[in-house]
């Protein structure tokens, strides 16, 4: 069962225009001084993180196309997905298809070397929801 398997919420993305826009403005209006900037090339993306908690908050700002890109050009600024995690994706990828629903791609690595895969929307109502195995957090 997925249920028992997800652990928390390990990231929430949310879509920017200008990443150094964000960062002034959540440091600014939140008091947030502690970012972990980095790129994720197969995305095309730039990012700045925060730990909320035992979470991880990821402004996401799009460099060339792809899904990140698309859905900025069609929603604008906001949320773009919510991760769950898992202690081992494998596992819990399986336990998906068993249950008849669907992965939207294979997995892949995202930031800091997490292992993710997105699931199919349409299963979930409509959300963007990924899951991520965090090696760090094992």
């Amino acid at each position: 069962m997925v249920s028992a398997m997800i652990r928390g919420i390990h990231h929430v993305n949310l879509l920017v225009r200008d990443l150094d826009v964000a960062v002034e403005r959540y440091t600014r209006l939140l008091g947030i001084k502690e970012f972990v900037f980095d790129s994720l090339s197969s995305r095309a993306v730039r990012t700045a993180r925060f730990r909320a908690g035992d979470s991880w908050i990821v402004l996401v700002q799009p460099t060339g196309p792809g899904e990140p890109q698309r859905v900025l050009d069609e929603e604008g600024e906001g949320l773009f997905l919510l991760s769950f995690d898992v202690s081992h994706l494998a596992d819990a990828s399986e336990a998906i298809l068993a249950a008849d629903g669907q992965l939207s791609g294979p997995p892949r690595i995202g930031l800091d070397g997490w292992s993710v895969v997105d699931l199919d929307r349409a299963a979930l109502c409509g959300g963007r929801i990924q899951l991520t195995e965090d090696s760090s957090t094992t």
